[in-house]
């Protein structure tokens, strides 16, 4: 039986794009593959203790990183949902990943337990980071997090990229929103179909 990890950040429970665009993913994930199993943590609603110099030092002896550690060790593919706020990733991530991460143990070297596993990470943001755009420098959620996923982990990470969120709810940016749209339904397809395929991999 395979394992899902899933993991939410954005802030609100509702009406956030990223959600919407993971919930999707784990939908066909578990109808292409009825038996896997999904862990979910929902960082918002029970955020995780910033890293601190007790469990600096204890490393995988605390007991917290450790079951966090474990958590995704035992993961055959991840799920992230990564909102881009203040042009980078929540606080809340953050702080998941500084526990989660404990060099010696599970990160730093490219044959450790995470190494090669699926990452897929919903990408949202209310605006447009892309190449070519005015402000693709300010983009600092999908390039950190593919340098420290691979970098640290050695994870196989990949995006999906809903953009545009906010044009909706911002009439400055009304003329954006046959973009925003095109790319919500693009994000949605991209879900189904890298869920198809990592279900499809994973039962292989």
């Amino acid at each position: 039986m395979a394992t899902l990890l899933h993991i939410d950040s954005a802030v609100f429970p509702q009406g956030s794009a990223s959600r919407d665009v993971t919930a999707a993913f784990v939908k066909t994930w578990l109808e292409e593959h009825p038996d896997g199993k999904v862990v979910y943590r929902d960082l918002a609603a029970n955020p995780l203790p910033h890293l601190d110099i007790a469990a600096v030092s204890a490393g995988a002896d605390d007991a917290l990183r450790r079951e966090l550690a474990d958590e995704l060790e035992a993961a055959d593919a991840v799920l992230i949902g990564a909102p881009m706020y203040n042009f980078t990733i929540p606080s809340t991530l953050k702080a998941w990943l500084d526990q989660v991460i404990i060099v010696g143990h599970n990160a730093g070297s490219p044959d450790g337990p995470v190494a090669g596993t699926p990452v897929t990470v919903v990408a949202s943001r209310g605006g447009s980071y892309a190449p070519g755009t005015p402000r693709e420098d300010f983009e600092f959620v999908q390039n950190y997090l593919e340098k420290v996923l691979t970098g640290m982990l050695g994870a196989e990470v990949d995006f999906i990229v809903p953009e545009l969120t906010m044009a909706p709810a911002k009439p400055e940016m009304a003329e954006l929103v046959p973009l925003a749209e095109a790319s919500r339904t693009k994000a949605f397809d991209q879900a189904a179909q890298k869920a198809k395929e990592l279900a499809a991999r994973l039962a292989a």
